[in-house]
């Protein structure tokens, strides 16, 4: 085995953050090498301190090397420091555990978590010493994978990647493994690489571009079909039916430098049935499965007793909705308070993506004096109407932390047509629960942006943000909000797929309405994702297979890290489509037809074409349609196409809320209003008048 450290380690002097390229976490593998096993390098496009906590990165790693056909290694994104360096010095692109180059492993496959790091997928393939071009590598070249929530639309990275994996890896890696591991054993003899991808089109949930043809009208898309009879014409997604038979990762990376979300994970539940119309990630990781409490449990002990961490963040796409959340949280807590130490932190669970339309901690340390040796629970995806006096009872018995909560849009009506069907009651009700029992700090994320919104809808945002902050301040004359806005970029299979995306100027617009409606509010601070970076993110998470050509130009130009606010440029991205001959109001700005082919139609998510498009009608009604879960089904497609049923353990929605449970919605919009009575004729009748 060839190490590149003796090459890499006088580097390290002169770089920023060098503890990013040594390995040696706690929890680390140590590979198996030999020409025997399949290698894979897995990758995440980004730097090692956004990369590392990835739970379903870690997941993959696991099972890899335990395997006895296969190992697997880790690299990140290096930084521009170490690039440059690496690039002076020859160095290719290395894995952080053996430090061996990347060309000498099988298969390097990418973690695409976010559309913006599509520029340094083709960087890392470029340091690894490979052509970028799919099309231009050897046979002796390592096959260039790639997995995750964009990997639902595949098409502007199919000119770079070999294969793509639809939905959850657990089962689908070992098939690869064995496939390329049959590959191998025949001496990958010349010619044969169009073999091993034939091969790699046959498992189910996997997706070879080279295995088809796109046709094109014009501007528009035309069709993608299957170059050969066995090759599918859907790539159906992979899902795990049972989540208790993967209780991964065992041994979590603890790292040795500062990272994101620096805590332990346990993913307790995957899907969500909620029907947010803008959230991918519960649109493309359903059904439900939850996780049982005793493995839960078993998990969260055994973490904390292997690592040093005393926080733990119970992961799914909306943890309150778990059954028996408040006894799980209560469980953990009482064991941090009874001396079980605990540690480890990495965040993101395996088949949920952190998206908007969840509530959680946000990991804030209150400095409230209390006992060390007690464990904090991070719960990062919680529902508005699902946050009970209970449940914050039990989280705020530990270290209290900053709550963030996402009603996502201002008005009643907008939240109608989003399908976050949650009432100014729910919201008011869970920020009372938050501040009576101790918190003083509330975050609220909104979207702006969305379908059909109005100015009014806007400065709603700045009117809910105003009234919670009143309800802390009763409990606390420091209690504070802040808003997130974020601008609205609309996602493949979702009902708002065919929406055409607000232009940065319109975004940059609504978000002066917010501040103006805030005015000189201390208790309300505004923050604001760049509108620019959404109309990047528009063209790559929309586009079909010819916005390669910009990814790639964009790249060549120096456009690395462009999920960094330092780092993005729009004016880049818009020469890029012109260089490229590629419209931007076509590809983001503009409205999609019902008939229309969209470049992901041949990859299946599991839902109904025609259930996306009805709700998206439904949603210019303004009609919400309650959970599944506590209701009768839709037929959406999740559960019926693929024989798998919701796993739940309780029939009942466990913790309330207004999404099915039979409240009345007709009224969410009604807040209570305590009427004064009406003041005698000149008896201190001040400013303003009456209620």
């Amino acid at each position: 085995m060839t190490t590149l450290w003796p090459r890499l380690e006088p580097l390290l002097p002169r770089v920023s953050k060098p503890a990013r390229y040594i390995g040696c976490e706690d929890g680390m593998q140590r590979p198996t090498v030999g020409p025997h096993l399949t290698s894979w390098l897995l990758a995440y496009p980004d730097t090692y301190e956004i990369g590392l906590p990835n739970q379903g990165l870690q997941i993959l790693y696991e099972l890899l090397n335990e395997r006895p056909d296969s190992s697997a290694e880790r690299t990140y994104a290096p930084w521009i420091d170490l690039e440059a360096e690496m690039r002076a010095a020859g160095l290719p692109l290395f894995s952080v555990d053996t430090h061996r180059a990347a060309a000498f492993f099988d298969i390097i496959a990418f973690n695409l978590s976010a559309e913006l790091v599509y520029t340094n997928v083709l960087n890392c393939i470029d340091l690894a010493g490979l052509e970028v071009r799919a099309d231009r590598r050897s046979d002796a070249d390592p096959l260039i994978g790639a997995g995750g929530h964009c990997a639902f639309n595949p098409e502007p990275l199919s000119d770079f990647v070999d294969f793509f994996v639809v939905g959850e890896g657990e089962e689908v890696v070992g098939e690869i493994t064995e496939a390329v591991g049959a590959w191998k054993r025949t001496g990958k003899r010349p010619g044969t690489r169009t073999t091993i991808l034939r091969d790699l089109a046959g498992i189910e949930g996997v997706y070879v571009p080279a295995m088809y043809d796109v046709a094109y009208d014009g501007p528009a898309l035309v069709e993608v079909t299957p170059k050969y009879p066995d090759v599918p014409p859907l790539v159906a997604k992979r899902t795990v039916a049972d989540l208790g038979e993967w209780p991964y990762p065992r041994r979590q990376l603890v790292p040795v430098t500062e990272v994101v979300h620096d805590r332990l994970s346990v993913e307790v539940f995957r899907g969500c049935t909620r029907g947010c119309r803008f959230c991918q990630a519960g649109m493309i990781t359903r059904p439900v499965r939850e996780r049982p409490a005793a493995q839960v449990r078993e998990m969260v002990t055994a973490g904390l007793e292997r690592s040093g961490y005393d926080e733990v963040s119970l992961m799914s796409l909306s943890t309150a909705d778990y059954s028996g959340i408040a006894e799980l949280v209560r469980d953990t807590v009482s064991a941090g308070t009874a001396g079980a130490m605990g540690t480890d932190g990495a965040a993101g669970a395996m088949g949920t993506d952190g998206a908007a339309g969840a509530m959680g901690t946000d990991g804030a340390a209150d400095g409230n004096g209390l006992d060390p040796s007690r464990i904090s629970v991070s719960l990062p995806s919680l529902r508005v109407d699902a946050f009970t006096v209970d449940v914050a009872a039990q989280v705020s018995r530990a270290r209290r932390t900053g709550l963030t909560f996402a009603p996502e849009a201002g008005s009643w009506r907008l939240r109608q047509i989003i399908n976050k069907l949650i009432t100014e009651e729910d919201l008011y009700g869970a920020v009372r629960s938050a501040y009576s029992q101790g918190w003083h700090r509330m975050k609220l994320y909104f979207l702006t942006g969305l379908p059909s919104e109005m100015d009014p809808d806007t400065e709603a945002i700045a009117h809910l943000a105003d009234a919670c902050a009143r309800i802390g301040q009763e409990y606390n004359k420091r209690a504070s909000v802040t808003v997130s806005l974020g601008g609205f970029v609309p996602k493949p299979h979702t009902p708002f797929q065919w929406f055409g995306q607000n232009p940065p100027d319109e975004l940059a617009r609504k978000v002066r309405l917010v501040r103006a409606a805030l005015g000189r509010n201390r208790r309300v601070q505004l923050k604001w994702h760049d509108p620019a970076a959404s109309a990047a993110e528009g063209i790559a998470s929309r586009g079909d297979r010819r916005v390669g050509a910009a990814i790639e130009y964009v790249w060549r130009k120096g456009g690395t890290f462009q999920e960094w606010s330092e780092r993005f440029d729009l004016d880049l991205w818009e020469e890029a489509m012109a260089a490229c001959g590629l419209s931007l109001d076509w590809y983001v700005y503009r409205h999609r037809g019902e008939d229309e082919v969209l470049p992901w139609d041949h990859i299946g998510a599991g839902l109904h074409r025609d259930f996306l498009w009805q709700d998206w009608q439904d949603a210019l009604e303004g009609h919400g349609l309650p959970d599944c879960r506590w209701t009768p089904c839709y037929d959406c497609g999740a559960c019926t196409e693929y024989g798998i049923e919701h796993m739940v353990a309780s029939p009942v929605a466990p913790n309330g809320g207004s999404q099915g449970t039979g409240q009345d919605l007709a009224t969410g919009h009604m807040v209570p209003v305590e009427l004064r009575p009406r003041l005698l004729a000149g008896a201190g009748a001040s400013a303003g008048g009456g209620a």
